[in-house]
């Protein structure tokens, strides 16, 4: 025992630990996570000071901190300077959003996926080119060099994102998924920290914690990143770089001003930070606000998604990457796809080329906007943020009931919803909302059976 009684003193932890166990901070690192995983420790507790830990364990301080590490990279904790460290709220929470199957008897109202009654222009371009006599070459290897043409599709497809580039800064990726985590692998190193909004893309999330990447809450004013808080993290938690959703930011369905992205833009700058834009809902509206890239390419990685607004099946972003990154996330790329699919990169291709991506984006919001106003019709009492052309909502929820509780009481009831809890990060409060997917349930008449459901919910909770 140590000379220290602490009997009676207030520790919010005190691990039983068997030190013939080697290595010990292994030991207490599994003490911690088990605690953790049975509900000993809730979310959000803040644990003793390391210092203070060490001295009723009677170990070397070093040992506490290299436990603290270990959990801290599976994402467990979350530490920040002055304030300690603190079991993450998202500790728990299933990040993995989309299921390996559609959820048997739930309407769909979780996932974010656009109207699959728009891609008639697809199938019409893809019967053309299976009726070409050299059709074979798009079931083999494409290769880098045969695809410049559809580099300069790219090249449109971004400038209508509101972002100007050239082919040179152009690859490829199977989805903007592959390509963040081709981005954090080639970029970052194990214990890196990136800064991201306190509620975020779950996929993010799930390929920081596989590279045992940081993230760190980064604070917010009027729902959109502060530049200040941004500036603050850059002097003092050692950031590597930023990961922004300027437009239609998932989950909360809020807007980054421009004023705030030439001042984010300038930052990154200012401290050589990288930018990961995620433009994957930069489409969605007739007329995108500037890119972040735009007020600062060389710091931009720039990623054109087209599953919200083309197809998900597509399974393609165009990424424009600045000259000092380029290589080592090529080589990335690489090593994750090898290739993208010829037959899919030749398709979006011809569909932007020949404009035929506007109607099929003009399809998709029409389809939109007339789903958005059956939510608005059956959500009017209730606090439900998010923009006609959005493809999801953010509900806040009344009374005192969690996004947890009620993504639990939804899914009883048959519709699959997503809790703030899935997209919360580190030691910040998750805000007591779920996601609705508006484009999700496949008719308009699914849609509104699933909002009949969830507004009965909510009446009880009013």
């Amino acid at each position: 025992m140590p000379i220290n009684s602490f009997e009676n003193y207030p520790m919010s932890w005190k691990p039983s630990i068997d030190k013939t166990e080697k290595p010990i901070y292994q030991a207490i690192a599994v003490q911690l996570e088990q605690d953790i995983v049975k509900g000993v420790l809730l979310p959000g507790t803040k644990l003793p000071p390391q210092r203070e830990l060490a001295d009723y364990l009677n170990l070397n301080l070093s040992t506490i901190s290299k436990a603290f590490k270990v959990c801290e990279l599976k994402g467990l904790l979350s530490a920040s300077v002055g304030s300690g460290t603190f079991v993450s709220y998202d500790a728990l929470s299933n990040a993995y959003l989309l299921e390996d199957t559609k959820p048997k008897h739930l309407i769909e109202m979780g996932a974010t996926l656009p109207d699959n009654a728009s891609y008639e222009s697809l199938l019409i371009q893809l019967k053309s080119m299976l009726q070409e006599t050299d059709y074979a070459k798009w079931f083999g290897y494409g290769r880098a060099g045969e695809s410049l043409w559809q580099k300069d599709a790219a090249i449109k497809l971004i400038r209508r994102g509101g972002f100007e580039t050239t082919v040179d800064h152009i690859l490829f990726a199977n989805g903007g998924q592959n390509a963040i985590a081709a981005i954090l692998a080639s970029l970052c190193n194990p214990g890196d920290r990136i800064g991201v909004d306190h509620h975020t893309y779950p996929g993010l999330k799930t390929v920081a914690a596989m590279l045992s990447v940081q993230i760190v809450p980064i604070k917010s004013e009027n729902d959109e990143m502060s530049p200040t808080s941004f500036e603050d993290a850059c002097k003092n938690d050692n950031l590597k770089g930023v990961y922004l959703i300027p437009d239609y930011h998932n989950p909360t369905a809020s807007f980054m001003s421009v004023e705030n992205r030439k001042k984010i833009a300038a930052i990154a700058k200012k401290y050589n930070q990288f930018i990961i834009e995620d433009a994957s809902y930069h489409l969605l509206g007739k007329k995108p606000l500037p890119a972040v890239a735009s007020f600062a390419p060389e710091q931009v990685i720039y990623i054109a998604s087209l599953s919200k607004s083309l197809a998900p099946g597509l399974r393609l972003a165009y990424v424009a990457v600045p000259s000092q990154f380029k290589e080592p996330i090529s080589k990335a790329l690489y090593n994750l796809n090898i290739t993208v699919s010829p037959l899919l990169a030749e398709l979006t291709a011809r569909t932007i080329v020949s404009n035929q991506f506007e109607i099929l984006i003009e399809s998709h919001r029409e389809q939109t906007i007339r789903r958005n106003q059956v939510v608005n019709r059956y959500l009017a009492d209730y606090t439900c943020l998010g923009v006609e052309t959005g493809i999801f909502r953010w509900l806040l929820l009344p009374g005192k009931i969690t996004g947890a509780e009620f993504e639990t009481l939804a899914a009883k009831q048959g519709v699959q919803v997503y809790a703030a809890e899935r997209f919360v990060v580190g030691n910040s409060s998750p805000e007591r909302a779920v996601r609705i997917s508006v484009c999700a349930p496949k008719t308009l008449e699914e849609l509104e059976q699933g909002l009949i459901i969830l507004k009965g919910l909510l009446n009880e909770f009013s």
